[in-house]
């Protein structure tokens, strides 16, 4: 009988082995030499994605091949310690073998356990920092744990080729001031993209990112949800005007929670403000947030998501912003809207590729329609 390995040529078995879970490469790894050369290879493992599978995987077959991997996106779940060892052991190999890494993306799953600060998974992200001194991308935006200036810092220090760094997640509590994102963007002068709280932002921070010297930026995610958030000193206009002009391609994503009062809002929503995406979850005034929108980001708005109490008036303002932004993508409104707020994007915005605009209620969760 022939070799299986001979049937199909190595670049051919990586293509097929790079769709394979970690388990069915390792198993794949053991048929022949042939395919177990393929399962190791470079095109096979350049963008690994690895879930809570990695529990009971074989160390070495999965060790062996982490010289391989420059972007990993590493899942794992809290509530278990398994998940969190194993988790914490992959990072802590890979920052002794980094030569390759370009880009790292953390997320949890399932649930946080209470008072868990996460402090191993941290610990591990600090050591890769320090070691992967060609890391580009760094997401941390799914870890649900208080990130702090330590942790910027040594981004700062140990990750100069940094290209986008999120640090915008669902924490309770925002550690990160704006005077670590300014010594950031010191020492990380290709940084284009950057996801912060609110808080974490400053004048002197946006000033910094319009520098003349300034390598082109191309977003700022920015999501306002903690008490720091609400506390934080308002951001004048013209200083968004000026970061406008020196970044003509500048998108901003603006993801609202319900801890923001009402005046903290308005008070965010500046009308220089490049808003490609707006996320408006409010238990407040949502109207008010809506018409903004519509007056002031007609030129930039892409996406639209509401989370708010069905409303004439919020139908009304809806219709409105439809009218003026021609340019909307995707709008996403979790409350039941009456027909003619459907129609008014159909007929005003062509670009238009999805939307979820109920006219009735629908068990959730609620799918998005695609525009053919």
């Amino acid at each position: 009988m022939a070799d299986p390995g001979e049937k199909l040529p190595e670049e051919v078995l990586a293509l097929i082995f790079g769709h394979l879970p970690l388990r069915d490469r390792a198993a794949a790894s053991r048929v022949c030499k042939a395919w177990a050369t393929a399962a190791t290879s470079s095109a096979v493992w350049h963008d690994t994605s690895i879930s809570s599978e990695l529990e009971g995987m074989l160390p070495p077959y999965l060790f062996a091949c982490l010289d391989q991997v420059h972007n990993l996106r590493l899942e794992y779940e809290p509530s278990r310690k398994s998940s969190r060892r194993a988790a914490t052991e992959l990072l802590t190999v890979l920052a002794k073998r980094t030569p390759g890494l370009r880009g790292l993306r953390l997320e949890c799953c399932g649930e946080k356990p209470l008072f868990d600060a996460g402090r191993d998974i941290l610990d591990a992200v600090h050591v890769v920092c320090g070691a992967a001194r060609d890391l580009r991308h760094l997401d941390l935006r799914r870890l649900p744990f208080t990130l702090d200036d330590a942790l910027v810092m040594q981004a700062a220090r140990g990750c100069p080729e940094l290209r986008s760094l999120f640090l915008d997640n669902h924490a309770l509590v925002d550690s990160v001031r704006p005077s670590s994102v300014l010594k950031l963007l010191e020492a990380c002068p290709h940084l284009c993209a950057l996801g912060l709280h609110l808080a974490s932002l400053s004048r002197a921070v946006l000033e910094a990112l319009a520098a003349p010297n300034r390598s082109p930026f191309a977003l700022l995610s920015l999501r306002c949800s903690c008490p720091e958030d609400a506390r934080a000193s308002p951001l004048p206009d013209e200083a968004w005007a000026a970061l406008s002009c020196r970044h003509p391609r500048l998108e901003v994503e603006l993801e609202l929670e319900p801890a923001l009062p009402d005046e903290v809002v308005m008070r965010v929503l500046q009308p220089a403000v490049p808003v490609a995406a707006l996320r408006l979850n409010l238990c407040g005034d949502s109207v008010g947030p809506v018409r903004f929108a519509a007056h002031h980001y007609a030129a930039t708005l892409r996406v639209l998501e509401v989370r708010a109490s069905s409303s004439i008036e919020l139908h009304a303002a809806l219709e409105e912003l439809a009218a003026r932004c021609a340019g909307l993508r995707e709008i996403h409104c979790f409350c039941v809207v009456r027909p003619s707020v459907l129609d008014a994007f159909r007929a005003h915005c062509p670009r238009l590729r999805s939307y979820t605009l109920k006219l009735r209620r629908e068990p959730h969760p609620w799918q998005p329609t695609l525009v053919r």
